[in-house]
């Protein structure tokens, strides 16, 4: 058999082409384990001081220093940090994305190309707190606008609720917790801006952090009631 196809059948695979304007292009292709979701890397044999830890370690982090030497999210985006180190975010590139289903092509700023793609590493490199929205990354939406990740949001955390009722755990139906969800995702995001704020690289990798950030924020400030209203309207029919 293929070796391609027999790794296919392991994997679920998104492929990332930059390219800028002066003709240069860049190919990451992401691999994710199709039943844990886990980013499939290689390990490298040394990391640098700022993926430690301890290096302006996130307030929340639940991950013991003595167990783990290094940020699991900085050890898998060091090489994105790298190549985009000397970027300035808003530098317009051509972004394709491929998956195994549909093709994706957008023309926009180097920011939120990098956004979509920082985002599949962040909560698949084994962070406690960013892999909560694993099942997300499973049917990946590149460039997705704020009310399509709401929805999205908000539909996979019912499911999750659905699934805890099944298991015969209490849900929450209120959506009690997503709000705190997200405001840990939100520490995370913030703690590592503070890690890369701390290296020599310009600003297209921090400001693709704080556009997902902003997404955060929206998705926080839409559980109130008046937003969720809103989003009711759409299923008349089941009333």
């Amino acid at each position: 058999m293929d070796e391609n196809i027999k790794d296919s059948n392991k994997t679920i695979n998104y492929h990332y082409k930059f390219i800028f304007n002066n003709g240069i292009e860049k190919d990451f292709n992401v691999r994710l384990d199709n039943k844990t979701l886990d980013l499939v890397q290689a390990k490298r044999e040394g990391y640098p001081e700022w993926a430690e830890l301890k290096f302006f370690k996130c307030s929340n982090c639940p991950l013991e220093e003595d167990k783990h030497k290094f940020c699991p999210i900085a050890i898998n985006l060091e090489d994105l940090i790298e190549f985009f180190s000397a970027s300035l975010s808003y530098e317009e590139v051509d972004v394709s994305i491929e998956t195994e289903e549909r093709k994706y092509i957008k023309h926009t700023s180097l920011q939120r190309g990098l956004s979509s793609l920082l985002g599949i590493y962040m909560v698949t490199s084994g962070c406690p707190i960013m892999e909560k929205l694993k099942p997300m990354v499973r049917h990946h939406l590149p460039f997705a606008t704020p009310e399509e990740t709401k929805y999205r949001v908000m539909s996979m955390y019912v499911l999750a609720q659905y699934f805890l009722y099944k298991r015969g755990k209490k849900p929450d139906w209120e959506l009690t917790n997503l709000a705190k969800i997200y405001e840990d995702i939100r520490i995370v995001n913030d703690c590592f801006c503070r890690r890369l704020s701390n290296i020599t690289i310009r600003d297209a990798s921090l400001n693709a952090i704080v556009h997902l950030d902003i997404f955060a924020s929206s998705v926080t400030t839409s559980i109130e009631k008046d937003t969720l209203d809103e989003i009711e309207l759409l299923f008349n029919a089941y009333f």
